[in-house]
Order: C-alpha cells, then structure tokens, then sequence
C-alpha cells in the first residue's frame, strides 16, 4: 500500500484528485479522498443507520463505490455529493431491511446531483423567503399596541416565562396571555397587510 503526507493531502483539491483518479486510475487517490472524508461519511451513516458495524460497512461500501462513480459522474462539489451519496445509500440499506427496496442504488445516485442542486436552490429561496418574513415582522411590530408589543418581544424574542412577564411588566397572568394572544393575532393580520 502507497504511503502519503498530510501535506500533499492538503495541496491537492477534491477536484485535483477526482481528476487524478480518472486520468490514472491509481486507487492512491481514492485513498486520498478516504482520508479525508472518512469522519463525515461514518457520521452521515450513524446518523441514518445508528448502529456502529453497520456504519462502518456502510463506510467501506461508500468508498468501494466511488471507484465507479467517479468515472460516471461529474462532480462539482464533492463533499456535497458524497453527503448525498451516503444519504441514499443508508436509505437504501434502511429499505432492504424494511423489505420495501423500491429503487435501485443506481438509480438513486443519478438523482444524487439532481437532488443537490434543488437543495441548494431551495436553501436560497428559503434564505430570501426568510428575510422578507423578518421585514414584515418588523414592519408589523411597529405597528402594535405598546403593550402588545412589550409581552410579544418579551415572550417569543427574549424567552420569558408568563409570570417573568407579569414581574417586569407589572401586568397580571391574565393579561399577560391576552397581550400575547392579541398581539399574535394583530401581528399575523398586519404582515398579511404589508405583504401584499
């Protein structure tokens, strides 16, 4: 078995070496990958599989894999696909003892860069969809009864209990509730109003 250093580890890319691999067809650079990605595809299969052997086949066979799939498949992000890869190959694993096995391993890879790439997009629609919720929060906040607004920021922003609140704000139980109550409710109306 071929020996490396950490340091030319760190030199080459995921890149460098998946097109290493494919130009040479030395396993040393599958090896390489193995290194470095070992830890995050035994926790990738823990988590999905939560059975230390079982993760650690699952690990083996990853790898054993990505002798083939390299040559199959380009890849743009290796540690996101190889996450995806381990995703659906834990999943397969979980079906075939389910005895549900409805998609081939193959098949689920060929997906793998398809699904990844709607991920990445729906993280960003969410990441915009969540910036425009906060502006409406606070565009909807302003608009609030004082009250209101103290035992909303209070209760869901500072995480204070009803009586906390009652404390600081001088309020009774009771009214601290109906604030909150009313102010949830006027929030929602108000941000459905700024929305449109």
């Amino acid at each position: 078995m071929a020996f490396w250093n950490k340091k030319e580890i760190i030199e080459d890319t995921d890149a460098d070496l998946i097109d290493k691999y494919r130009n040479s067809n030395d396993l040393i650079y599958i090896g390489k990958l193995y290194t470095r990605y070992t830890t995050l595809v035994y926790g990738v299969a823990m988590k999905y599989l939560r059975d230390e052997d079982l993760a650690k086949d699952a690990t083996m066979q990853v790898f054993e894999n990505l002798i083939s799939l390299l040559k199959k498949h380009q890849v743009e992000n290796f540690k996101a696909w190889l996450h995806t890869i381990v995703k659906n190959h834990c999943l397969m694993e979980l079906r075939k003892k389910n005895q549900a096995n409805t998609s081939s391993y193959d098949t689920l890879v060929e997906n793998a860069t398809i699904d990844m790439e709607k991920e990445e997009v729906s993280h960003l629609d969410d990441k915009i969809e969540k910036e425009k919720d906060l502006e409406l929060l606070d565009q909807a906040m302003i608009g609030l009864k004082d009250d209101q607004k103290l035992c909303v920021e209070l209760f869901y922003l500072k995480d204070k209990s009803y009586n906390e609140i009652a404390n600081i704000t001088g309020f009774d139980i009771k009214q601290v509730k109906s604030h909150i109550q009313n102010g949830k409710r006027n929030l929602k109306i108000l941000m459905e109003q700024n929305g449109k």
